[in-house]
């Protein structure tokens, strides 16, 4: 299998970093280099605060991608390799497929994952296209994960980052073969703590800089903040209902609460409750046991096949419907045109709408899509 973690590059091969001032994609860089690629750096300007209409002061101290600071870390490194680098603004592109589309699913009252949009959109269409009109054939990221083409039926693989507590696999699920083909991921074979030693004998300046962790737009992690200040909306109060219909409270705003929730809703009930299920248009919340949370079957839709053309019959998989989840022991089946049905061995806690189900066979992974329903 060909291993673009650690390919050599063929003659005046190009490929162009996406930098985002962090210490992953910095290391990432340089093993590009010393694998003989002609590199440029890129940091991607995606998002600042005036793009949800607050002062740039908004969030004094909190750790945002593409700050200031950001770019002036990756041009150090840049700087430092060698390298040309550029800023790119994206922030039009990504307000629109990326932001927009978050506030659009949280309007509906899903759990989307942006970085997931953020992957798709800006990384692997925006500057691959960039790249390949500019006589540059691959992008590389520092994501933990692996890229390899499989000798015996020519398709590209996406494997899981060998350090498991980083693995990123699971936010890059939808790369079709054409991107896999063109993206280059130096780190997926090292642990993390292998890149920071690599960063520090380098004297790289964001070496023992900390990872980002929260949404890069919504830096304090108040969601629904983040709603009312990007579309202008106020969401009004209305009812907690337990789980046959019959009012127990008044909550502060559908939005702002979350499916499996259980801190911060005020309720008195005599016994521990979570949030069910929300009725965006009703602005109803309903609330009942952490036994209601649980769900077998998952639907998903917008999905992306890797391993595998197409689902032509039953499989056996293992399972993510968050980032971090261990994976779980499933069954999927085809469900008609870019969608299947995914039955746990055992029930779930809170898969929701909105998220993404991610399937593996091993460290490889087989598809994944867009929780649409669950039962």
């Amino acid at each position: 299998m060909r291993d673009s973690t650690n390919v050599q590059a063929p003659v005046e091969k190009k490929a162009i970093i996406a930098m985002s001032g962090g210490v992953d994609s910095s290391v990432a860089a340089l093993l590009c280099q010393q694998q003989g690629f002609d590199c440029v750096g890129v940091t991607l300007a995606l998002t600042d605060n005036s793009d949800r209409g607050l002062p740039e002061e908004a969030f004094p101290g909190e750790r945002t991608c593409c700050s200031v600071d950001d770019v002036a870390d990756a041009r150090s490194v840049a700087f430092r390799l060698g390298m040309p680098f550029y800023v790119f603004n994206f922030k039009e592109a990504f307000r629109r497929e990326v932001m927009d589309r978050f506030a659009a699913a949280y309007q509906r009252g899903e759990t989307p994952n942006p970085c997931i949009d953020c992957n798709r959109y800006m990384k692997f269409d925006h500057l691959l296209r960039w790249a390949e009109s500019h006589g540059m054939e691959y992008v590389v990221t520092g994501h933990y994960a692996r890229v390899e083409q499989d000798e015996a039926t020519g398709r590209w693989l996406l494997k899981k980052g060998l350090d498991e507590g980083k693995d990123q696999s699971y936010v890059l699920y939808n790369l079709t073969q054409e991107q896999l083909a063109h993206v280059c991921l130096p780190l997926g074979g090292l642990h993390k703590a292998e890149v920071r030693e690599i960063a520090e004998k380098q004297h790289f300046i964001n070496a023992r800089k900390h990872d980002s962790q929260d949404i890069c737009f919504v830096p304090d992690g108040d969601y629904a903040r983040f709603m009312e200040d990007f579309t202008g909306k106020h969401y009004p109060a209305g009812d907690f209902l337990d789980e046959n219909g019959k009012k127990v409270g008044t909550h502060n705003g559908a939005v702002r609460y979350t499916i499996g929730q259980r801190k911060g809703l005020g309720l008195a009930m005599g016994a521990p409750v979570y949030v069910c299920a929300k009725d965006m248009q009703a602005n109803t919340v309903t609330v009942g046991p952490e036994e209601n949370l649980f769900d077998r079957i998952v639907y998903a839709d917008e999905v992306n096949w890797i391993a595998i053309p197409e689902l032509t019959a039953p499989l056996r998989v293992t399972a993510r419907t968050r980032y971090h989840q261990t994976e779980q022991a499933a069954t999927v089946y085809p469900a008609g045109e870019g969608q299947f049905r995914l039955e746990f061995d055992q029930p779930q806690r809170a898969p929701t709408p909105g998220q993404a189900v991610v399937l593996y066979q091993g460290d490889v992974v087989l598809g994944g899509g867009t929780i649409v329903a669950v039962e």
